[in-house]
């Protein structure tokens, strides 16, 4: 099913093209991946050589880009566990979010390395984000497929929107330091948050493809969900 996209989502359509990269469900973890992804790759060989340290305000944009993203994963992550919770025994449905579960898996994991290998804080909200996050997913899928899917439609535009935001932010510093561009931790975060963006938007699609603007009240709904997770993304960037 072809679905045409909204003029909403044009500044998504000026991304690059999706990374083609094996992903092996944290489900069977024990089968190791072919191919490591760009994030694997950047938190298995260590830190890349740097032509100079971060300046201050480099440094606290690393910071506060990584709290937060692993802040709106954990959140993700646990939308997703409740929504197959309720729709687990439908079987059109059950092979779909698990897959959306396991890239989230996937990006809270490496967001949870990245935090330690920088010894960041994590935000302070994380038991709140623990509670709210798992009762939205129930919630909606038990209000039907359509609301789920609705659900994942928010939430994923306003993560992808958040994304894009950050590398701008990041292409910005890095666009007058070559050396920068080439290596450093800096090119390095702005890598895995492109490759994590993609996937969102790929969620964004899925759920639009399974008719979430049908859902009953969709508008509010829509608006209500994005709003909570805009909301939770500036407090995590600050608490």
């Amino acid at each position: 099913m072809t679905t045409r996209r909204p003029s909403s989502w044009l500044p998504f359509l000026r991304c690059q093209q999706r990374s083609q990269y094996p992903y092996t469900s944290p489900s069977n973890s024990h089968t190791p991946r072919l191919i490591p992804t760009k994030a694997e790759n950047i938190l298995e060989t260590g830190p890349s050589p740097k032509s100079r340290p971060l300046t201050e305000k480099e440094r606290e944009f690393l910071q506060s880009a990584i709290r937060v993203n692993q802040a709106g994963e954990l959140g993700a992550n646990l939308i997703y566990e409740g929504q197959y919770a309720i729709l687990k025994c439908d079987p059109r449905l059950k092979p779909l979010i698990r897959h959306m579960w396991d890239q989230e898996v996937h990006h809270l994991d490496t967001f949870n390395k990245l935090v330690a290998k920088h010894r960041i804080r994590p935000t302070a909200l994380r038991p709140l984000w623990n509670v709210a996050g798992y009762a939205l997913g129930v919630g909606t899928a038990l209000l039907g497929e359509k609301a789920a899917m609705a659900c994942t439609e928010a939430i994923e535009t306003e993560i992808g929107g958040h994304y894009n935001d950050q590398l701008r932010t990041l292409l910005d510093m890095l666009k007058d330091d070559k050396d920068l561009l080439q290596n450093g931790e800096l090119k390095q975060l702005m890598d895995t948050i492109r490759e994590f963006r993609d996937d969102e938007l790929e969620h964004l699609d899925t759920a639009v493809e399974h008719d979430s603007k049908d859902a009953e009240g969709y508008h509010v709904l829509f608006n209500i969900i994005r709003g909570g997770c805009k909301a939770a993304i500036w407090l995590s960037q600050r608490v």
